[in-house]
């Protein structure tokens, strides 16, 4: 099995254009994508639909996704947004 990493700088639209891309390498992704936060201090709206889009399409593949470098404030909007469940977390 092999890991994609994507790995994500800025915030907000940069987020989504990053998740975007990372849904588009979902087919050569064999098993699970890791997604690096750790550069990440907020998310906007528009951020957590390209989350949820992006999840629902790794679901769609049987690819696991794996978040990693999540700050807490992102982690309470994932939670709040009940988002945190489609993901595992890491540091």
């Amino acid at each position: 099995m092999t890991i994609t990493v994507v790995c994500f700088k800025g915030d907000g639209d940069r987020v989504v254009q990053a998740l975007q891309e990372a849904q588009e390498k979902l087919d050569n992704a064999d098993g699970e994508v890791l997604l690096d936060f750790s550069g990440v201090r907020r998310v906007d709206p528009n951020a957590l639909r390209a989350m949820e889009e992006f999840t629902g399409a790794a679901e769609a593949r049987s690819v696991k996704v794996t978040l990693c470098g999540v700050n807490v404030d992102i982690y309470k909007v994932l939670k709040l947004a009940r988002l945190s469940s489609r993901f595992s977390m890491v540091n």
